[in-house]
């Protein structure tokens, strides 16, 4: 009776392991238990992240004693750095590591290089002395701002491993064919994304107050210390996470289905789609294959589908199919919306060109103003932009969920459904991405962020050198015209915003082209989770 009904308790999932390779038991591991541990890891990463790179243009300016344009540029080289590697980390941990070892690795290699900061705040050598009477400020040496870069990049080479796992691995805690698992999956993302909102808030207000009154070296070590007290929480947590197989990168399946369309370029292209391979020729329900919703073929990037073309009889075994040589026209068509996306992917960028201006120049300016709220308080200059985006972004909210529901009650009315309270709208909550290549919408995401610092390293710089003569962005701001570049950036803006009402006039939305073929969205399609 015993044996029974402790066999009975005693569930396994089939898609998961524990930490010594046997399948997971679900009473025993994931879930909450496993997940909190995890968030935690998220939170200190935001906290170091933006705890540096929010007051570091003070820091650059007013210790290292670096031009404006100079410490600007090191300010967004090192968040596009930070952003662009995490591309790197999901890689490596999609294809070779696996999420857990890829964030216990890059959280010890963060924590090395905010180490290194640190240090280099407190030793008087590895930083120039301050400014004489007179204002002259010895300028950093070489070796001064090599042991800073190197600070610097270790963090966002830590940062990007770290950053690319942690909501990945939060969510393999969780069953999806569980509904009540897949219920706490959705209230796990609620939680990731406030403790990224509290570590984030916490380091434009709390660790910025301490860089600017109590000392550099303390807030980096907090930094510091946080990142390996979430590390050591981390680890504490192994004998409870599930882990799943090796899935391999988003990027390996675009990469097969160019190849195997070059591979073909020479062979003729059927009109009949019956001649390409698709996923309802695999034999068995477990393959992963079945678990992608199939695509109708599409009219856009023809000479992608000869990727698809099948020169082995229909029902010849698929394990000996070569993927570099043939892909599924499902899988072509994944990659052909991701194409499609990348016009208006690229329009974001701009978007974080402006935005990046918040860590930089804005905080520049702040410094140089009065920001005392009475007599005795006064706002560290690099919160400021804390209160800046808040508002500018509770203001887009709101435009955003107005437009969203005068499309939710256009499409209401045009089924009839404007006095039935209890109907579910046929509009997809889902992001637009491919079911098949959910993580690479994060990759998307973040890539745009990374761009966008990179591009304004590189408006920087142009304008830097135009206008050497009568410099715009010149150390000393009171002689400069900076209003002139937050022109440009506002012209910039505008073109941008054209190209991308192009850009969305062209681009057909996925559930459109579903409609067309008859075949509807399914429900169970979980949303792409950034």
């Amino acid at each position: 009776m015993n044996s029974s009904s402790h066999s009975q308790t005693k569930e396994v999932l089939q898609d998961a392991w524990d930490y010594k390779g046997r399948p997971a038991e679900r009473s025993k591991t994931g879930r909450w238990t496993a997940a909190a541990m995890i968030l935690g890891g998220e939170a200190v990463e935001r906290l170091t992240t933006l705890g540096i790179a929010v007051n570091l243009v003070t820091y650059l300016t007013g210790t290292m004693h670096l031009g404006n344009a100079t410490s600007a540029n090191t300010v967004t080289n090192f968040l596009g750095t930070s952003f662009m590697l995490c591309l790197l980390g999901g890689f490596i941990a999609d294809t070779f590591l696996g999420r857990y070892l890829t964030i216990a690795i890059f959280a010890a290699v963060q924590a090395t290089g905010v180490t290194i900061l640190t240090i280099s705040t407190i030793i008087p050598s590895l930083r120039p002395p301050r400014c004489t009477a007179d204002a002259h400020c010895a300028p950093a040496t070489d070796f001064q701002l090599t042991i800073l870069y190197l600070a610097l990049y270790t963090t966002a080479l830590g940062t990007g491993g770290l950053k690319s796992s942690v909501s990945g691995f939060g969510s393999d805690q969780f069953d999806e064919s569980n509904k009540e698992e897949r219920s706490q999956m959705t209230n796990f993302f609620n939680w990731f994304f406030f403790f990224i909102s509290l570590g984030s808030l916490a380091a434009v207000t709390v660790l910025v107050y301490i860089q600017d009154n109590v000392g550099r070296q303390w807030g980096y070590g907090i930094c510091a210390s946080a990142i390996v007290a979430g590390l050591v929480v981390f680890v504490s947590g192994t004998k409870k996470y599930r882990f799943k197989k090796l899935v391999g990168s988003p990027l390996t399946q675009i990469a097969t289905v160019f190849v195997a369309a070059w591979r073909k370029r020479r062979i003729e292209l059927p009109s009949d789609s019956s001649f390409l391979f698709d996923i309802d020729e695999f034999g068995g329900e477990g393959h992963g294959k079945m678990k992608k919703q199939k695509l109708p073929r599409s009219k856009q990037f023809r000479f992608l589908d000869k990727a698809a073309i099948r020169e082995s009889e229909k029902g010849a075994d698929i394990t000996l199919m070569n993927k570099w040589y043939i892909s599924t026209l499902t899988d072509v068509e994944e990659v052909k919306m991701v194409i499609r996306m990348l016009p208006i992917w690229a329009t974001s960028i701009m978007f974080w060109t402006i935005y990046a201006q918040m860590s930089t120049f804005s905080v520049s300016q702040a410094s140089t103003m009065d920001r005392r709220i009475g007599k005795a308080f006064e706002i560290p200059a690099a919160s400021l932009t804390a209160f800046f985006v808040g508002l500018v972004l509770s203001i887009l909210a709101m435009v955003a969920a107005a437009l969203a529901e005068l499309k939710r009650l256009k499409v209401a009315s045009s089924h009839d459904l404007i006095n039935d309270k209890t109907a579910v709208v046929p509009l997809s909550v889902f992001w637009e991405c491919p079911k098949g290549m959910k993580t690479m919408s994060t990759g998307l995401f973040l890539s745009t962020l990374s761009l966008g610092c990179f591009f304004s390293s590189f408006l920087v710089t142009i304008v830097h050198k135009i206008t050497g003569g009568k410099p715009w962005l010149a150390d000393n701001l009171n002689q400069g015209k900076l209003y002139n570049f937050y022109w440009l950036l506002a012209i910039l803006s505008g073109l941008n915003f054209g190209v991308y009402l192009v850009c969305a006039k062209w681009y057909v939305y996925k559930d459109q082209r579903l409609a067309e073929v008859g075949i509807e969205l399914e429900e169970s399609d979980m949303p792409c989770h950034a």
